[in-house]
């Protein structure tokens, strides 16, 4: 049976790609929200036009993770039984939403989380250097403290089981949002699995945005979030990490 279940983009500035990828989007999902994150670059005009979507806005910009938040908040006011978040940008396959919904479903885990190093596909693109080393040290430090099997950390294309996301206190509103995931996700012992999805790179200088476009001090930050979470751990959850078999 196939379960009730939403797409979610997160969007910021994404005029020249929203329209074509959320057409292409509807080709797979009936439902879809659009987290508008303050789009300042006529998106926000061309969400307003459409009728086949539903738009949460946010109002200044609160970043990716506040936007992936609004999200799970969303599925979980509407009663969905799951959730999947694809980014808008146009490096990711539409076409693969029912995909990961039935593996989810197949698999009987809560996250199946895409990943575009668990196989080499022939049309891959060749990531920027720096975002594949900062991926490839952040995945294995998760990997060794929560023992997990990841092979990519931050991939955005994911499904969920939407009700195990209410035991999530999610706090972090920027790009590391993930991390701090990942870490509530093994203290609550959610079951996850990846799935191989293939790697698309479309803008090779695609910007972070301010002090985080420079390598070092994104990785910093990656670690800074890192910390936090997992000193925010509840004392039940401090057993639970790193001793959960998962992946």
């Amino acid at each position: 049976m196939i379960p009730r279940y939403l797409t979610a983009l997160p969007v910021f500035n994404e005029v020249e790609h929203v329209d074509g990828v959320l057409d292409e989007v509807l080709r797979y999902c009936d439902d879809v929200v659009v987290i508008d994150d303050g789009s300042t670059d006529g998106t926000a005009e061309r969400l307003a036009a459409r009728d086949d979507i539903r738009v949460v806005t946010h109002d200044p910009n609160r970043g990716y993770g506040a936007a992936l938040k609004s999200a799970f908040d969303f599925a979980l006011a509407e009663g969905y039984e799951v959730i999947v978040t694809i980014d808008c940008d146009g490096q990711h396959e539409p076409k693969r939403i029912p995909q990961f919904v039935a593996e989810l479903m197949e698999t009987g885990t809560d996250i199946v989380s895409g990943s575009r190093y668990l196989e080499v596909f022939e049309h891959d693109s060749r990531p920027p250097e720096q975002r594949r080393a900062i991926n490839e040290r952040i995945t294995a430090q998760l990997n060794d403290l929560l023992k997990l099997n990841l092979t990519d950390a931050f991939c955005g294309f994911k499904a969920y089981r939407v009700e195990p996301l209410r035991d999530l206190k999610l706090t972090e509103a920027g790009y590391g949002m993930p991390l701090e995931l990942w870490v509530q996700a093994v203290c609550h012992e959610f079951r996850i699995v990846e799935t191989a999805v293939p790697l698309i790179y479309l803008d090779e200088k695609r910007s972070f945005g301010g002090s985080l476009d420079d390598a070092e001090r994104r990785y910093e930050y990656y670690q800074t979030v890192l910390n936090a979470a997992l000193e925010a751990l509840p004392q039940p959850c401090r057993g639970s990490v790193g001793g959960n078999d998962v992946g």
